[in-house]
C-alpha cells in the first residue's frame, strides 16, 4: 500500500531565511539607532548634568545657652513654637541680680561723691595756698621793715630774729599748702567727674551686674521654630547649659554629597532643580550652587580613614555641595533640617568659580535683640552720675 509524504516547498527555505536577514537587519538598525540616540543624549542632555540623592536638608540650629547662673522659674515656648527675634523663652529668678545691681548702684553713687569731695578738696587747698601766700608776704614786709629799724638801731636784735622766725614759718607754711595742693591736685587733673577713674571703674561694674540682670531673660536671637528643648521648671542651670534651639525654616540649605568624579565642571553659581521626598516629584525648588566643599566628609570625619596603614581599597569619595534655595520657595513648601532631596546640578554654565575668590563683605548672620542692653546701662549709670554730681540734689530711684 503506498503512503504519501508531505515535502517543502523548493522555494521555502530561501523565503524563511530572507525574513530572518530582514528581522537581523531591523533588530541592527534599532541598536545602532539607540546607540546614536544614547550618544546625541550624553553629548546634549547627560554630560550637562550631575545628580545625586545623597542630599539632605540643613540649616541653622541656633542654641539657646544661658551666660549666667539661674534658677528656672519661667518656660516662653514649647518643642514646634513659632518665635520671633526678642522674644522670652527662659526666665530666670531675678532675686539675686536684682541685689547685686542695687548694690552696684549705690556704689557708683558714693563714688560720685567721693570724687566731688577730691574736687572739692582742690579748691579748699588752693584758697589755703592763697592765704598762705598773703601771710607770707605779711611777714616778709614786717620782716623788711623791722631789718630797717634794727640797722638804725631803733629796735632791739632779739625782735629782728622773731620777725626772721615768722618769715620761716610763713614760707615753710606755703610751701606745704603748695604740696598738699599738688597731691590732691593729681588726683582729679585733666578729669571731669564723669572720666574719673573711681567713677569709671565704678561705673564698669554696674555695666556688669546690668548685664547680669539682663541676662536672667534669656530671648529668642532669631525668628524661627522651637526644638530639642530639654530645660525645665525649678532647673538649676550653669552658663552654657543647652535648654533650647531655635530653628529659622526660612534660611535652610540644601548639603548634596556628590562622587569626585562629579565635580569636574561643577562650579558656583550654576543652577539647581531640587525635589523633596516630602513633597515628590510635584514640587521643584529652584536653586544654585553656593559653595563647594573644602574636603571630602571621610576626611572630616571623627575618625579619618587611615589609608597608608593595612590593606587599601580604593573608594570614590564624595564632597558636600552647597545648595542655596529661594525664601519664596520655602515659604510655600517649607523643609525641615535632616529631609532627603534629589538634586540635579545644570552644568552648562562654566563662568562662575569652583571655589570661592573674595572673603564675605559682611557677616552672614546677624541679630540685634541684645544691642539694647549696654545702651539702658549707658543711660542708668549717666543718670546716676547727673543725680549725684549736682550738689544738694537726692538721688531718686
Amino acid at each position: 500500500m503506498a503512503t504519501s509524504v508531505d515535502t517543502p516547498s523548493p522555494t521555502a527555505a530561501p523565503e524563511s531565511s530572507r525574513k530572518r536577514k530582514a528581522w537581523l537587519l531591523g533588530l541592527l538598525l534599532l541598536v545602532i539607532l539607540a546607540a546614536v540616540g544614547a550618544w546625541a543624549w550624553y553629548s546634549l542632555v547627560g554630560r550637562w548634568h550631575e545628580s545625586t540623592d545623597d542630599a539632605y536638608v540643613n540649616g541653622n540650629v541656633v542654641e539657646i545657652t544661658p551666660l549666667v547662673s539661674g534658677t528656672v522659674t519661667s518656660i516662653g515656648a514649647d518643642d514646634g513654637d513659632l518665635v520671633h527675634a526678642g522674644q522670652v523663652l527662659l526666665q530666670f529668678d531675678p532675686a539675686d541680680s536684682e541685689v547685686a545691681l542695687q548694690s552696684a548702684e549705690a556704689r557708683l553713687a558714693r563714688s560720685v561723691r567721693q570724687v566731688r569731695g577730691l574736687y572739692s578738696n582742690v579748691d579748699s587747698l588752693k584758697a589755703q595756698l592763697q592765704t598762705r601766700q598773703a601771710e607770707l608776704r605779711k611777714a616778709q614786709q614786717d620782716f623788711n621793715r623791722r631789718k630797717v629799724l634794727a640797722d638804725s638801731g631803733a629796735i632791739a636784735a632779739e625782735e629782728l630774729s622773731h620777725a626772721r622766725d615768722d618769715l620761716s614759718v610763713a614760707q615753710a607754711a606755703v610751701n606745704s599748702a603748695r604740696q598738699q595742693l599738688s597731691t590732691s591736685s593729681a588726683l582729679v587733673d585733666d578729669t571731669v567727674v564723669s572720666s574719673h577713674p573711681e567713677v569709671m571703674a565704678a561705673a564698669a561694674d554696674l555695666r556688669q551686674a546690668y548685664l547680669d540682670h539682663a541676662r536672667t531673660t534669656l530671648v529668642a536671637p532669631v525668628t524661627g521654630y522651637v526644638a530639642k528643648r530639654t530645660v525645665q521648671l525649678g532647673q538649676r542651670l550653669q552658663p552654657g547649659t543647652a535648654t533650647m534651639a531655635v530653628i529659622p525654616l526660612d534660611q535652610v540649605w540644601i548639603d548634596a554629597n556628590f562622587k569626585e568624579t562629579q565635580l569636574r565642571d561643577m562650579r558656583i553659581g550654576q543652577p539647581v532643580q531640587v525635589s523633596a521626598d516630602l513633597y515628590g516629584s510635584e514640587v521643584k525648588y529652584s536653586g544654585t550652587v553656593d559653595s563647594l566643599g573644602a574636603g571630602t566628609g571621610s576626611a572630616f570625619a571623627l575618625l579619618p580613614a587611615q589609608n597608608a596603614t593595612g590593606n587599601w581599597i580604593k573608594i570614590v569619595q564624595r564632597v558636600p555641595v552647597r545648595i542655596h534655595l529661594s525664601p519664596d520657595q520655602l515659604k510655600e513648601h517649607p523643609l525641615r533640617i535632616g529631609l532627603s532631596t534629589v538634586v540635579e546640578v545644570d552644568l552648562h554654565d562654566q563662568s562662575g568659580p569652583a571655589l570661592a575668590q573674595q572673603p564675605p563683605q559682611q557677616a552672614s548672620y546677624t541679630t540685634q535683640v541684645y544691642d539694647r542692653q549696654l545702651v539702658e546701662a549707658d543711660h542708668l549709670i549717666a543718670r546716676l552720675i547727673h543725680e549725684n554730681s549736682a550738689p544738694g540734689k537726692t538721688a531718686q530711684r
